[in-house]
């Protein structure tokens, strides 16, 4: 959380005095695929993910009237250090969690120098759009994060449709909905 929420926070509380007097500005935060659709293994890290894409939403419609944007930033796999080295790095896992752990381990050190994500190009996506007249809330970047989280929103989606009708029996009869527009 230190590190994928709490210095992030801390690093826009400086910047935005700034931003707010000269009326402009756009915060980018880098999340990732992982903080819209999470999978076994890597759970820590999501929460912490989905924690930065929670803060950052609410941030943008606190910003917005001031003339400050935000953008969220959701790569795929790029080639970085990410996935080399001792980045899953534990203590000592349960021998319940082995075998999901050291999968994961291994997918990350085999796909190391082979992932379809181009750094520069990135850059250069994320550096113009920063500077355009529109950017998006979210920006899945890379084709896996497109198709990854495309089908997380799809079957949330469909999990709400095919509860709508529980939920809404847990409301009191009669009262009128009270959602306001965000």
């Amino acid at each position: 959380m230190d590190l994928h929420l709490f210095g992030p926070a801390a690093l826009v509380r400086a910047a935005l005095p700034a931003m707010r007097a000269q009326g402009a500005g756009t915060i980018v935060q880098m999340s990732s695929q992982g903080g819209r659709a999470s999978f076994p293994g890597v759970s820590a890290y999501s929460a912490s993910k989905f924690a930065l894409e929670g803060w950052s939403e609410a941030l943008a419609g606190e910003v917005a009237p001031f003339g400050i944007r935000v953008m969220i930033v959701e790569p795929s796999r790029f080639r970085t250090g990410f996935n080399g080295g001792d980045v899953l790095e534990f203590a000592e896992p349960s021998e319940t969690y082995r075998d999901l752990l050291a999968g994961v381990r291994a997918d990350m050190a085999g796909t190391d120098g082979r992932q379809e994500g181009d750094p520069a190009r990135a850059a250069e996506i994320i550096v113009s759009l920063a500077h355009s007249a529109e950017v998006p809330l979210r920006l899945p970047l890379g084709r896996e994060a497109v198709e990854r989280i495309s089908g997380a929103y799809r079957r949330g989606l469909d999990e709400v449709e095919r509860w709508a009708e529980t939920a809404r029996r847990a409301d009191f009869e009669g009262v009128p909905a009270s959602v306001r527009p965000i």
